[in-house]
């Protein structure tokens, strides 16, 4: 991120009286922030952010088709920009919200913030101090900002919050071609699962197999708590790290236990393993 480069910012709320009222709040508190665009529904949020790759995205967390914490979950996994450029950061969420137990669990987690409708000044000062704040670590290695897993698991934790009655059914078993034969692998024997273009390798400490889906629908199908996304194209078995290092240009590598290959962390999830 330039210095000098203005912070930009995507604004979504399904709500024209509260966008106005968030835009004219952020112009008193913060009037260098450019506003690129504002979206109706989580649906124009994804699409805006993707086309404008702001710096920070304000989400309604209830807007329809699309609930801002799904649309949240699509934007952390949108594809760099440039091919190969997966050091390009993830935005920070701020989350708007009328509801105080959703707001109370982003602000907790630190992960996340949130503003509360109708959007006042005090409140919102503080939101821009800490963005003000992540931004700036940003400039730096990275390694200050916020764990990516930790939004992963913010996010799990209020799609349920939203809808009680769907509560999340994590994956127990894999079903993957092994050569010409398809074989049941338990998820908890996987140590990691990496993405190219076309398949998804599921990797056990006996087993290497391919299946067709992407990295992007396995982070919401897998426990949070039991799987990290460390890069745009990598899931690992927590229970499978047994270590982290860094490598001659200070990326940092996670070594996984009994298996030789050494997975790399991306800039957006180095805050995962702080102090490494």
């Amino acid at each position: 991120m330039n210095d000098n480069a203005p912070v930009r910012a995507v604004l979504a709320d399904d709500e024209r009286l509260m966008r106005d009222q968030l835009r004219a709040r952020l112009a008193e508190v913060w009037p260098e922030l450019e506003i690129v665009a504002e979206a109706r529904n989580g649906l124009e949020a994804v699409e805006l952010v993707d086309q404008h790759r702001p710096d920070i995205v304000f989400l309604d967390i209830r807007m329809p088709g699309l609930t801002g914490v799904d649309a949240a979950r699509q934007i952390a996994q949108l594809p760099p920009r440039d091919d190969g450029d997966d050091d390009e950061p993830l935005p920070e969420i701020v989350f708007i919200t009328a509801y105080d137990q959703y707001a109370v669990e982003a602000f907790e987690q630190g992960v996340a913030d949130y503003v509360l409708k109708p959007a006042e000044r005090e409140r919102l000062q503080l939101t821009v101090e800490r963005l003000r704040k992540r931004l700036a670590a940003r400039r730096g290695e990275g390694d200050e900002a916020p764990a990516a897993t930790n939004m992963q698991q913010l996010l799990h934790k209020l799609a349920a919050q939203l809808n009680p009655s769907a509560a999340p059914r994590y994956l127990e078993w894999i079903q993957a071609g092994v050569g010409s034969a398809i074989q049941m692998i338990p998820v908890q024997e996987v140590l990691f699962f990496v993405s190219d273009e076309k398949y998804t390798r599921v990797q056990t400490a006996q087993v290497e197999a391919l299946i067709r889906k992407p990295i992007k629908e396995l982070v919401d199908e897998l426990d949070p708590r039991q799987f990290w996304q460390i890069h745009r194209s990598t899931l690992v078995n927590v229970n499978a790290i047994s270590g982290v290092t860094r490598d001659f240009r200070g990326r940092q590598i996670v070594n996984v236990r009994g298996h030789p290959q050494k997975l790399e962390v991306s800039r957006s999830y180095n805050g995962l393993f702080k102090g490494m």
